[in-house]
C-alpha cells in the first residue's frame, strides 16, 4: 500500500471517484495521520488501501517524489548516533574483529526502517520512543556476552547543537547518565546481530501505526539496504 504523506483527494476525483468516497478517503486519511492505521476499522483500512493501490505511482522529478526515509528526522536521528559511535572506535581501543551492540543494534534498526519504508510521522515517532526500553534488553543481554566499555552517549548530541539548532533528544533518553558500551568479538557480534534481527523487525512492525497494515514479508538475511545516493 502507498501509504501518503500528503492527502491525494484531487487525483482520485480526476479517477472518476465519487464524492462520496472522496470525502470518504480525507476523513479515513486525516485520522490515519493523526491516530494511525491500527485505530481504524478493518472495513476503513481496507477501503484505504484500495484508494491508495488506484493512485498511480509517482516518478522521480521535482515537486514529484515523496521524501525519502533517509530524510525523514528520525531516520537521520539514529544515523547520526550511528556515525558517532563509528568514528570513536579508534579512541575506544577497540581490538580487531571486535564490534560495538550499539552499532550493530541501530545498524539492524536503519536496516528495518530502509526496507519497510515506514512514514515516520508523528504517530510512528511518537511510538517510536517505546523502542527505549526494548534497545536497552538488548544491550544489558549484550553486555553478559562480551567485555564492557564506556562512551558518552550525551557528547556527540551537544557538540551538535553547539553547531546548529536541532531538537533531537539523547539516544538513551534524557537523564539517562548510563555509559554502559558492550564490546563482542567476531563471533558474539555474529550471534547477536542473528538473534536481535528478527526481533527488532517485528517490534517495530508492531509499534508503528504506518506499518499495521503493511503484507511486506520480513527482510531475508541477505537483503541490504541500498546504498545511500
Amino acid at each position: 500500500m502507498q501509504t501518503s504523506e500528503e492527502n491525494r483527494a484531487e487525483e482520485l476525483r480526476a479517477l472518476g471517484w465519487s464524492a462520496e468516497d472522496i470525502r470518504r478517503y480525507e476523513d479515513l486519511w486525516e485520522y490515519r495521520q493523526r491516530w494511525g492505521a491500527i485505530n481504524l476499522e478493518r472495513e476503513d483500512r481496507a477501503f484505504l488501501r484500495k484508494a491508495e493501490a488506484a493512485l498511480p505511482r509517482r516518478v522521480s522529478g521535482k515537486g514529484s517524489e515523496k521524501k525519502r526515509t533517509r530524510d525523514k528526522s528520525h531516520y537521520r536521528w539514529l544515523a547520526f548516533h550511528l556515525q558517532a559511535m563509528q568514528a570513536a572506535a579508534d579512541s575506544l581501543g577497540l581490538q580487531e574483529g571486535d564490534q560495538g551492540a550499539w552499532p550493530i543494534l541501530l545498524e539492524e534498526e536503519l536496516r528495518v526502517l530502509d526496507y519497510y519504508e515506514p512514514v515516520l510521522g508523528l504517530p510512528d515517532t511518537l511510538k517510536a520512543r517505546e523502542l527505549v526500553a526494548f534497545r536497552e534488553q538488548w544491550i544489558n543481554r549484550a553486555a553478559g556476552l562480551g567485555r564492557v566499555l564506556s562512551f558518552d552517549f550525551v557528547a556527540p548530541l551537544d557538540e551538535l547543537k553547539q553547531r546548529e539548532t536541532t531538537s533531537w533528544k539523547p539516544l538513551r533518553g534524557e537523564g539517562n547518565g548510563d555509559s554502559t558500551y558492550p564490546v563482542l568479538d567476531a563471533a558474539a557480534a555474529a550471534g547477536f546481530r542473528a538473534e536481535l534481527r528478527p526481533a527488532i523487525s517485528a517490534e517495530i512492525r508492531r509499534l508503528f501505526p504506518s506499518l499495521q497494515d503493511s503484507d511486506k514479508p520480513a527482510p531475508p538475511d541477505d537483503w541490504q539496504a541500498p546504498a545511500a545516493l
